[in-house]
């Protein structure tokens, strides 16, 4: 069988199973994600390995499965982003930087404390903090989405917050490799090229596009081209997440991100809204959540690493639900929406991955240190849509027991 077809047949299977979890986890009650990121599970190395079966000979698929997974978080994050209002973001920037810094310090902290018990080395160590500090929100956008919130206190809080992560983990990342691996004299020089680069980046693409993409895209609807603004809007947004990534040093999500609250304000914001859902979530998307099980072997954490893995996953899950958390109560939010946050902040996601395949390049931690890390990913990431649903269902049941403040509680929701 050509490599088209098993590619052909492969998405076939994946996207049936992926649409059949999520609809059999909202049956029990819990966001349809959940049961996505499990399917991706149980058909992975962890029980079935679906795409090393012998049907399946092509050694590119699952590369290619991979590469179709990063196009849907880019599309995932841009349809966030959409949703948004740049002015949405203004209002919670206390929030946000707080929760963003203390989200990371935190697990800085806790991570080279398990290193240095575990008896790693100090570079090490400390670049298991790194990637603990790392944060990736895209699971959490989505079941933020599907509970209607992300417009809420709490939604632009833990998106603002986790642009701040991104920022602090990129430049933590720059200065440990400046300083310690390269042992470069111009380290604190390179770091500062770093700063600047992103604050370019930022510049430019926010200047750039605040009054270009709106005007462009309301005429670019007018001409005889078949589906030429839809077109047009994924050039755009690939592009701004190449352009995060290579030229600014930032996380690709980050510029999809931006695109995404740039055509928020466009005149044909529903037309595009439209086009590029019918194709995240009927393709890449769901191709996205179930990749996330595709690669791992839960299997390995259970020999002589699982005490690693086990405390290594409970401090980077308290090291965000108690650190981003505190940042957004200092910050101004209620206990409940400080929780929501932190737990928000929990996932980490292909930003932890990025910054753990650097560590294993570079020599900073071993095999077994990143099929750990692997493990902490896949665990934080299954847990957080259930527990951020838990969290804001008892928000809502708390709100239903006193209904004289209600209205008071409303106002937390920007609008």
């Amino acid at each position: 069988m050509t490599p088209f077809l098993q590619l052909s047949l492969a998405l076939a299977i994946l996207i049936a199973a992926a649409k059949a979890g999520g609809y059999l986890s909202y049956r029990l009650g819990q966001p349809s994600v959940l049961g996505e990121l499990l399917v991706g599970i149980l058909l992975g190395p962890t029980l079935v390995d679906i795409l090393h079966i012998p049907y399946f000979t092509d050694p590119h698929l699952p590369e290619v499965i991979h590469q179709m997974a990063e196009v849907g978080v880019l599309l995932l994050m841009f349809l966030v982003g959409l949703e948004l209002h740049i002015s949405d973001l203004a209002k919670t920037g206390k929030v946000a930087a707080l929760a963003g810094i203390l989200g990371v310090i935190l697990p800085l902290i806790m991570g080279f404390g398990t290193g240095k018990v575990f008896d790693l080395p100090n570079t090490a160590a400390i670049f298991l903090g790194l990637i603990l500090a790392a944060t990736s929100v895209s699971i959490s956008a989505q079941t933020l989405m599907e509970l209607n919130v992300l417009r809420s206190r709490v939604g632009i809080s833990l998106l603002g917050a986790a642009v701040f992560d991104d920022i602090l983990v990129v430049l933590g990342l720059s200065l440990f490799t400046a300083l310690v691996v390269t042992e470069s004299p111009g380290g604190l020089a390179t770091v500062l090229g770093v700063l600047g680069r992103m604050a370019l980046y930022l510049g430019l693409a926010a200047a750039s596009g605040w009054v270009a993409l709106p005007k462009a895209s309301r005429r670019i609807s007018k001409l005889p081209v078949s589906q030429g603004l839809i077109a047009f809007t994924i050039v755009t947004l690939l592009l701004y997440g190449w352009a995060a990534e290579e030229l600014g040093g930032m996380a690709a999500i980050t510029g999809a991100f931006l695109a995404g609250l740039l055509f928020a304000r466009s005149p044909v914001k529903q037309r595009i809204e439209s086009g590029i859902t019918a194709l995240a979530y009927g393709l890449f998307v769901p191709i996205f959540f179930i990749n996330v099980g595709l690669t791992a072997d839960l299997r390995e954490l259970l020999g002589d690493t699982f005490w690693l893995f086990a405390i290594l996953a409970v401090v980077a899950m308290l090291g965000k639900i108690i650190g981003a958390g505190a940042g957004a109560f200092l910050g101004g939010l209620s206990r409940q929406e400080s929780l929501q946050v932190g737990i928000g902040m929990m996932s980490r996601g292909e930003v932890g991955l990025i910054v753990a395949t650097v560590g294993v390049a570079q020599g900073l931690i071993d095999e077994v240190v990143f099929a750990v890390v692997v493990g902490v990913v896949i665990i934080t990431t299954l847990l957080t849509p259930p527990l951020l649903r838990a969290s804001f269902a008892n928000s809502k049941s708390s709100a239903d027991r006193s209904k004289p403040e209600n209205k008071s509680a409303a106002e937390g929701e920007l609008e």
